[in-house]
């Protein structure tokens, strides 16, 4: 696996690569927005880890870009950044991040993130290999996602949580339990990662806006019938 760096603290990228390194991944490292951006558009990753203050472009305008880019709008994002207040925190992911982690922060922990993040990415397709649910088709193997025969782009967090719901169509799921199984540990970013995950999935996927239901101060249920 290769992962791009984005970091323009030396001590703090040094050790980011040692670590991603000693996990037996590839790396490229770079201090500037506009490098990121432009090694990303251009070479083949498999994820990104972006610090949010870098010179030139930030963090999250690299996030954005990728997301506004067909062919990059799936890549799974870590985006890193001194800046811990939920705010700060539901800007990335609305932004499209995939996880956020608040300096400082343990290496082995960036560590554990994205072997979860990729585990989820890269989990066993299951026997029927094509869900549906209305007009929406997840090709599983592909990772394509369409509705009524047009395309849509979702971000790796997003194709995993459309493809944890409709797979468990009718049940009452906790925002707890949703994190844990879709995530793949216990974030610490709080309960608000799976609202801003879904509200992006209610906008791309017009359908679930009545059928994708909130259960309020618990979670989500989508219709099993296709009716709200």
């Amino acid at each position: 696996m290769h992962i791009l760096v984005a970091e323009d603290d030396t001590d703090i990228a040094n050790l980011i690569l040692h670590y991603l390194q000693k996990a037996g991944w590839t790396t490229h490292a770079v201090v500037a927005g506009d490098e990121a951006l432009a090694y990303a558009r251009s070479h083949p990753v498999d994820l990104a880890v972006l610090d949010v203050m870098l010179p030139g472009l930030s963090g999250l305008e690299i996030c954005r870009a990728l997301r506004a880019d067909p062919a990059r709008a799936s890549l799974p994002i870590i985006v890193l950044t001194a800046r811990g207040e939920e705010p700060d925190r539901i800007m990335g992911l609305e932004l499209g991040a995939d996880d956020y982690m608040t300096k400082p922060f343990s290496p082995n922990e960036l560590v554990a993130r994205i072997k979860a993040l990729m585990r989820r990415a890269q989990k066993p397709v299951p026997a029927d290999d094509t869900l549906r649910f209305g007009p929406i088709e997840m090709d599983l193997v592909r990772h394509r996602v369409s509705d009524d025969g047009r395309e849509v782009k979702l971000t790796a967090k997003e194709f995993l949580l459309l493809q944890y719901l409709l797979q468990h169509p009718g049940r009452v799921l906790s925002r707890d339990l949703l994190l844990g199984d879709v995530w793949g540990y216990r974030y610490t970013g709080g309960t608000r990662t799976v609202d801003v995950h879904v509200r992006r999935l209610r906008e791309k996927l017009p359908v679930l806006t009545e059928v994708l239901v909130t259960v309020k101060q618990f979670g989500y249920k989508l219709a099993a019938d296709g009716q709200a």
